[in-house]
């Protein structure tokens, strides 16, 4: 049911210096993912989106994306369709919306087909999805919450993403990645993992749905947040405590 691929770091990486090739595999190759791929990588200051309703196993642009990209920031997917069971291009991840002067990147794994209705009732909309997946829908309800507090001094808006995060995950299966063009930010419902290293000062973050190599890969806790800045973790939650600062 889809995986994710999550990178924050201090300096600009190389894409063949990632664990990408293991995750293309997991696009219909090593695991069930055969309906679409997309990367979305900081490039300057703006995201780049790459994407295509296809198995990424098979794409030779997927293959040629990895070889040319360069960033410290990136969000990939590989797509199972569930809701709606159609690959096009416009229900393939990740999704790219604007919001608080910002344009922000998103990526689920799960099912949550209850929030259609939640973002389609809301008074709060800042974005209409382009697709129909619930992955789109959750995405825009996210930027909802975040709007009414984004300007608001310290990490409230942080607060606020990790409370409606937890509230989505009580309706089906909610693991995530958001980004900013600054934060990365990682929601792990019931199936993420973590990999985090620093040398002489280069600090990495990698975010999988499956561990991509031998290195030793930690789950996430249920429904945990991580919030990654230049490969450092700068916050987590958990239900109902809120953690601030690295650790």
């Amino acid at each position: 049911m889809c995986e994710l691929f999550g990178l924050s770091a201090s300096r600009v990486i190389d894409g063949p210096a990632l664990p990408l090739a293991a995750f293309r595999a997991r696009g219909g190759g090593g695991a069930d993912n055969p309906d679409g791929w997309g990367l979305a990588w900081r490039e300057g200051d703006m995201f780049r989106l790459e994407k295509a309703p296809e198995a990424g196993c098979r794409s030779a642009d997927f293959e040629r994306a990895i070889a040319s990209l360069q960033t410290n920031l990136l969000i990939g997917h590989v797509r199972k369709a569930k809701y709606p069971p159609v690959n096009t291009l416009a229900n393939t991840h990740p999704f790219r919306h604007a919001c608080c002067g910002r344009t922000w990147a998103f990526a689920h794994n799960g099912l949550v087909p209850e929030v259609v209705a939640m973002e389609t009732d809301s008074r709060q909309q800042v974005c209409h999805p382009d697709g129909e997946t619930d992955s789109e829908f959750a995405f825009c309800h996210l930027l909802g919450h975040v709007t009414r507090h984004f300007r608001e001094p310290g990490a409230v808006w942080l607060d606020a993403l990790s409370q409606v995060s937890g509230m989505i995950a009580r309706h089906g299966k909610f693991n995530f990645l958001l980004s900013d063009g600054e934060h990365l930010i990682a929601y792990g419902h019931d199936r993420l993992h973590y990999l985090e290293s620093s040398d002489h000062g280069a600090n990495q973050a990698l975010i999988a749905t499956e561990p991509l190599s031998d290195a030793p890969w930690t789950p996430f806790d249920a429904d945990e947040m991580r919030i990654y800045r230049a490969g450092v973790r700068i916050r987590r939650s958990l239900p109902s405590v809120h953690e601030s600062g690295a650790a």
